[in-house]
């Protein structure tokens, strides 16, 4: 019967780096020896940002049902004249302490609503 190994006689190292290749694939890493990693010529990757979402802009009639419900109950633009409403919005801005970009469509949205 043939052995399934070889006989000859081969240096240690020799013999263990072929081992570590033949048995997991490690070679000279795992023997210890340092591996530089590979370099290319080529750019590193460039990082893609997913593109942003398009906000939805809220809405005159939107912003005021959000910010004046809060604290009191929400009243018929038709209730108040526009000039009314720019007394009261002024007056709400600061105690509600509301954006000016949305203080102004909400004076928008009432304003254009009075019916006065």
């Amino acid at each position: 019967m043939k052995p399934h190994f070889s006989l000859q006689r081969r240096p240690a190292a020799a013999a263990l780096a072929g081992w570590l290749t033949l048995v997991g694939g490690l070679g000279a890493a795992a023997a210890g020896e340092a591996v530089p990693p590979a370099r290319t010529n080529a750019p590193p990757p460039a990082v893609v940002k997913p593109a942003a979402k398009p906000r939805h802009q809220l809405t005159g009639a939107e912003l005021y049902s959000m910010h004046c419900n809060r604290c009191h109950p929400e009243r018929y633009p038709t209730e108040r004249t526009a000039a009314q409403w720019k007394t009261i919005v002024l007056h709400m801005q600061v105690r509600a302490n509301l954006p000016p970009p949305q203080a102004r469509m909400i004076l928008k949205y009432l304003q254009e609503n009075s019916g006065r």
